[in-house]
């Protein structure tokens, strides 16, 4: 069974080992940590607070993820730049050398997964080239992708040699943007492909249209080692609390469960930070009724 978590990036007024505590008292069992500019800077730790991270989450029997969606961290005024897809050498290695940093922090928090993306592409490419313009670019797209392939491989080394699972999440406006552009980058990384798992959102499935989302949990269900959930209104990404939007909840977590899921289904609520103690009450409750739910009722 996968244990239900909550995200930091929806308590980022909090301080970390006080975030634990909230949560474990609420009902939580794991924690998706998102580093930040603070305490928990992958760039700058303070070691006292990363040993006290450690030693809360292991008292309260937290599992631990890290999610590297910091905005600001690398530049503070453009959101989440420089990415693994930057033309710039110099700059993808700001990025790969945060990522790399990322998989330390987790090695010492205790955690088993760092969740990563690609980052949008400066000139707009998507993996998913479809319609004739985007075809149009394909040398383009090539230079793109080995870019992030190269990136990863750097990344995937870090991992492997500190035991941290790597799991790469498909993002809605990103070059990667879809289940299919995950599979695809899989295979383009040849036998590094199998070190590389899966962090879906299910959220972003209802901006993406790859729907029926019981079918695709299970159809990626062996790839699958990180799961992040909000709910969605009319295909916009903006995570909502649940109940807002068209997520069929109940539905999701039962198809986690027949999918044979045991990782963190982590909560992300990001612009809920300035309630968020009451939203992570309110989300666990959705979540124990949809857990609770008979078909038909």
């Amino acid at each position: 069974m996968f244990r239900l978590a909550y995200n930091t990036n929806g308590l980022a007024h909090h301080r970390p080992v006080e975030a634990l505590a909230l949560l474990a008292e609420i009902g939580y069992r794991g924690v998706a940590i998102t580093p930040d500019v603070g305490p928990l800077d992958p760039l700058a730790p303070d070691a006292k607070t990363v040993r006290a991270v450690f030693e809360r989450a292991r008292e309260l029997g937290l599992e631990l993820a890290l999610e590297t969606g910091a905005r600001y961290l690398l530049d503070p005024r453009v959101k989440h730049s420089p990415t693994l897809l930057d033309g710039d050498p110099a700059a993808r290695q700001r990025r790969i050398h945060m990522l790399q940093a990322c998989v330390q922090l987790a090695h010492d928090l205790g955690a088993k997964v760092v969740s990563l993306w690609a980052g949008a592409s400066q000139d707009g490419l998507c993996a998913d080239a479809r319609t004739p313009a985007e075809k149009a670019h394909q040398p383009a797209l090539e230079a793109t992708w080995q870019r992030l392939v190269d990136g990863l491989e750097q990344v995937l080394d870090r991992g492997r040699e500190l035991g941290i699972q790597i799991a790469f999440e498909p993002e809605p406006g990103m070059f990667v943007e879809r289940p299919a552009g995950y599979l695809e980058l899989k295979q383009r990384l040849g036998a590094r492909g199998q070190e590389l798992g899966l962090s879906l959102d299910i959220a972003h499935l209802l901006c993406t249209q790859d729907l029926p989302v019981e079918r695709m949990l299970r159809e990626l269900a062996p790839h699958l080692v990180h799961v992040s959930i909000a709910d969605i209104r009319g295909g916009v990404h903006e995570h909502r609390m649940f109940g807002e939007g068209e997520l069929d909840l109940a539905g999701t977590l039962n198809a986690l469960t027949h999918a044979g899921f045991t990782g963190l289904a982590a909560v992300e609520l990001p612009r809920d930070s300035h309630r968020g103690p009451l939203a992570a009450r309110e989300a666990w409750r959705h979540l124990q009724a949809a857990l609770h739910h008979k078909p038909g009722r």
